[in-house]
């Protein structure tokens, strides 16, 4: 009933035109600040995803590294119990340090990741080599992937029609006490196998090759490694997986998830999206303002049908909810035609990648987007909150005037 009574205020003609303005005003106000809110959100979800897809590359669903220190200890009995855990599906040990990284007269600063021949089964790294190969060799006979920013840098060939060139490795002694600081230096030569392109921070960074010679340049312990990166199987949800391998290595080791190796960039990317999200509430609420005066100026001209209405039994939450069901109407209406739009472009921008990215440097040259429901129900949940605050006022006004005239 309520409803049927807001519908014919909102299109049955008004004596003042400037109602019939301000309410049309109000509406598509509203529709244009939820459909950029679903938009944005739409657009941040696809750079999230991207991102990961990105970072899932390079880093393993759980690392463990030391709780203190760069190095930890671990002993047979250790490794046994991590391959029986349901979890774990292939796990690899790493032993990484910062290296001075020499190509004849061409140098450059890199992490250093020694690996095992199971980093290929926990990491991405094999399937973005583009060019040359992956490959790490043996202790003896050691081979490098590099970034593709180290490799730029370096002027590192991978072409087979040339001959390829010893590079030098240049890597601290971990256990040296000699007070000649180049005595506490270690200098390995290697070949380069192939490079990685993944992400600019990663292949300016980044260097991959076999653990055995790392461990042998920084003197590690047979049972001494930087790190563990491990593989869960799937559909294993990794915080319990981290617990429960955290509980089992003990408090000497720091177990981490994903999103825990990248804490700062994830919390960076909800930060902006909400920060962006809260500005355009505001929209919205001056969309609210815009509504106060169309209601207001509603509840004056229809002071007549207030009284009839008071005459024929309604109380004042009857006039109450009347004016209310107004505000949600055009607040509705404003929601209802947002969203339609906001799914609109984005269908199209999925299928025809209309909007691009300027520069062309990107890995995709087009905004991604990703619509998800939760997205729609936060925007139509925050609309009809504003527009029902907004109502309040002048449908109370409403309500007040009615109980007076009686």
């Amino acid at each position: 009933m309520y409803l049927t009574f807001a519908w014919r205020y909102f299109k049955a003609k008004k004596s003042a035109n400037a109602i019939n303005i301000i309410a049309w005003v109000t509406v598509g106000v509203i529709a244009f600040a939820t459909c950029c809110q679903v938009l944005v959100l739409s657009v941040f979800n696809g750079f999230e995803d991207l991102v990961k897809s990105l970072y899932s590359s390079f880093y393993a669903d759980i690392k463990i590294v030391p709780a203190t220190g760069k190095t930890f200890i671990l002993t047979s009995a250790q490794m046994a119990s991590l391959k029986k855990q349901p979890a774990v599906a292939s796990f690899s040990l790493i032993a990484e340090e910062k290296a001075l990284l020499k190509n004849a007269d061409a140098q450059t600063v890199i992490y250093l990741k020694g690996v095992d021949e199971n980093y290929k089964n926990v990491s991405g790294i094999a399937s973005k080599t583009n060019r040359g190969k992956y490959f790490t060799g043996t202790p003896e006979a050691p081979y490098l992937i590099t970034g593709s920013g180290i490799q730029n840098a370096t002027s590192i060939n991978f072409d087979p029609a040339f001959p390829v060139d010893d590079l030098t490795v240049i890597l601290p002694k971990r256990n040296s006490r000699n007070n000649d600081p180049l005595q506490s230096l270690s200098e390995g030569f290697i070949k380069p196998a192939g490079s990685f392109t993944i992400q600019q921070e990663f292949d300016d960074k980044y260097a991959i090759t076999n653990i055995g010679f790392v461990k042998k340049q920084m003197d590690f312990a047979d049972d001494e490694f930087s790190a563990i990166e491990i593989k869960l199987t799937e559909k294993t949800d990794p915080y319990e997986a981290r617990n429960g391998i955290a509980t089992l290595l003990g408090k000497q080791y720091n177990v981490q998830t994903k999103y825990e190796q990248n804490t700062s960039l994830y919390n960076t990317m909800k930060l902006e999206k909400w920060a962006i999200y809260g500005v355009l509430t505001l929209i919205l609420i001056i969309a609210a303002f815009n509504m106060v005066s169309a209601l207001t100026m509603l509840v004056l001209e229809k002071r007549k049908d207030i009284g009839i209405l008071q005459s024929m039994g309604a109380d004042e939450k009857t006039i109450l909810k009347i004016f209310l069901s107004e505000g949600l109407l055009l607040g509705g209406i404003g929601t209802a035609t947002g969203l339609i739009m906001a799914t609109s472009l984005c269908l199209l921008q999925l299928k025809f990648k209309i909007i691009k990215l300027a520069g062309g440097s990107f890995l995709i040259d087009y905004f991604p987007v990703k619509l998800m429901a939760t997205d729609f129900f936060l925007v139509a949940i925050t609309a009809t909150t504003i527009t029902f605050l907004a109502a309040w006022l002048p449908a109370r006004k409403a309500s007040k005037q009615q109980a007076s005239s009686s």
